[in-house]
């Protein structure tokens, strides 16, 4: 199964973590399901920035971005060439 390191953040996962998800689950979804509590206020439809995350490895391992995405992302704080939103990036 595909492995998601989760880097120290003081709100998210204080620790960090490393977890695992199922081939065709969201990093949005992996999240949530091991109480990692990222925000995400338009339910998961790619309607708004709050799930936006960083991506430090493995960007290749992930469904491409569509263009619907590449425009929400242009509203994003802190953007960065490996930025996702996660309830668009697939494992």
């Amino acid at each position: 199964m595909p492995k998601i390191i989760i880097l120290p953040h003081h709100e998210l996962c204080p620790e960090g973590d490393i977890i695992e998800a199922k081939k065709g689950t969201s990093v949005c979804d992996a999240l949530l399901s091991h109480d990692i509590h990222i925000e995400h206020a338009c339910d998961q439809v790619c309607a708004c920035t709050t799930c936006h995350v960083i991506v430090r490895e493995g960007l290749q391992s992930l469904n491409p971005s569509d263009e619907n995405e590449d425009d929400m992302l242009d509203k994003a704080w802190g953007l960065s060439p490996q930025s996702r939103l996660s309830c668009q990036a697939i494992m």
